[in-house]
């Protein structure tokens, strides 16, 4: 199905989008605070102020409310990863059921506890402070569009049930009912597990606790380098004895580092706001978040002002692993989502995009973070959440800093993945696994790529 608008004087269906995030347009964001300037010194500086940095300077705070945490963004709050993702928010702590049990099936039970109760403490957390960022634990629903994919979905429903989770098996009448694509084949409804939030305005919650706990924040501030416990600015130089670094999907200060992670951009697309006709032909009335099965997947979800987020599926890394901003729009990938949207919703013919953009996934060789130390734990680090991070940013948070108090972390976060190897072969197996993942979402069958893959602990399970 073509992607181009029928309603009248509509041709390009991206014609109107700006290219820039929802969520930031919703909320204005931009800077609040001053850079540094000079010289300053504190018991523990952040680096990087979206989830996981926010999480950590509260929490050190909370620890110890005399301790002077210094928070630092190179742009500004929510400006990363944080304010570029869909929404979305998930208990798991292993990147789903099927790559934790892969990976970890001794200890799945523990691990899935440990997921509950982090997630069930972050929305304690976010009343207490009076944030509002319209968190709805409404579960997702989970679409299969091949034949093979569809059957899947009894053994997935299954998985899930055994493990705790409230899981109901949909057939295509029954999915179609719920939500109405005819691209369904069937599907799994979960209730439990996660839901939906603003993340922005949950980052922006953290951010006004944070501050009012004494935190000093310094947007605009980039970190040029970290050298014998200083971390040097454009405007000056800031000492500290702990450091954690949050930096995640960009380039790490710490070197070493930049190995674990390869950047990964993912699109995303919103649609203009549904009237009431337009949302009667889809139905959609329990506005749960939607995702398909497959390596290659789209992730979907209303939005409060009657518009879709629509994202997913088409992610790319580029060579060097380079972040610039340039590559926040990619028109071939717009117009690829744009195009399965409207093969998803053809019945939404004539609804068009506000917003196009494409945020950062700092994704680890197992799919899963990696929290550790550096320089006689004076350094901490969490990164690699490969696209789960909403609610683990919190538990990485309070892990980095047990982590740099001496304590022993757990193998799922304190064991180092595989490390990516330099350029070019890692843009070569990129590519090659890119390829592959698509290779089986086509047929259903596993190729001896991504079975070798497998067996060396590399996270394609999910």
């Amino acid at each position: 199905m073509s992607s181009t608008l029928r309603g009248p004087g509509r041709t390009d269906p991206l014609a109107d989008a700006r290219p820039t995030s929802y969520w930031h347009d919703l909320h204005d964001l931009a800077p609040t605070t001053a850079p540094v300037e000079g010289e300053l010194e504190a018991d523990l500086v952040v680096v990087g102020a979206g989830f996981t940095g926010l999480w950590a300077a509260l929490e050190a705070k909370r620890r110890d409310p005399g301790r002077d945490v210094v928070l630092l963004d190179s742009e500004h709050v929510g400006f990363g990863a944080t304010g570029r993702n869909g929404g979305f928010i998930s208990d798991s702590v292993t990147h789903g059921l099927a790559h934790g049990l892969a990976l970890w099936p001794d200890e799945m039970a523990d691990l899935l506890e440990v997921g509950r109760r982090n997630l069930a403490d972050l929305a304690a957390d976010v009343e207490a402070a009076g944030i509002d960022a319209g968190l709805h634990l409404v579960g997702k629903s989970v679409v299969a569009t091949t034949e093979h994919s569809a059957r899947a979905m009894a053994p997935l429903a299954a998985a899930l049930r055994e493990h705790g989770e409230d899981a109901e098996v949909l057939d295509a009448e029954a999915v179609r009912a719920d939500v109405d694509s005819p691209t369904y084949l069937a599907g799994v409804r979960v209730r439990t597990g996660g839901g939906l939030l603003d993340p922005v305005a949950l980052a922006l919650g953290l951010r006004d606790r944070a501050v009012a706990l004494g935190v000093r924040l310094h947007e605009r501030t980039p970190v040029r380098r970290l050298d014998s416990g200083a971390l040097l600015t454009p405007g000056g130089r800031v000492r500290a004895r702990q450091v954690v670094l949050a930096t995640n999907a960009f380039r790490s200060p710490v070197r070493r580092l930049r190995k674990y992670v390869v950047p990964v951009y993912d699109h995303v697309l919103v649609s203009e706001p549904l009237s009431a006709e337009q949302w009667d032909r889809i139905g959609w009335r329990e506005r749960q978040g939607m995702t398909d099965a497959g390596n290659q997947f789209h992730y979907y979800r209303p939005l409060d002002d009657g518009r879709i987020l629509f994202g997913g599926y088409d992610a790319i890394y580029y060579y060097g692993s380079r972040t610039d901003a340039a590559r926040e729009q990619r028109d071939a990938s717009h117009r690829l989502l744009a195009r399965h949207f409207h093969e998803t919703f053809p019945q939404l013919e004539d609804v068009g995009f506000s917003h196009r953009w494409a945020g950062l996934i700092d994704t680890s060789s197992r799919f899963t973070p990696y929290v550790g130390t550096d320089r006689g734990r004076r350094v901490g680090h969490a990164l690699g959440f490969t696209g789960l991070g909403v609610a683990y940013s919190r538990l990485a948070a309070h892990s980095v800093l047990d982590a740099l108090d001496g304590a022993t972390l757990p193998a799922h976060l304190g064991a180092r993945p595989v490390p990516f190897p330099p350029e070019p072969v890692r843009y070569l197996g990129v590519q090659t696994t890119r390829a592959a993942l698509a290779r089986e979402d086509r047929t259903g069958r596993r190729g001896l790529w991504l079975r070798t893959l497998d067996h060396f602990g590399v996270g394609f399970n999910s």
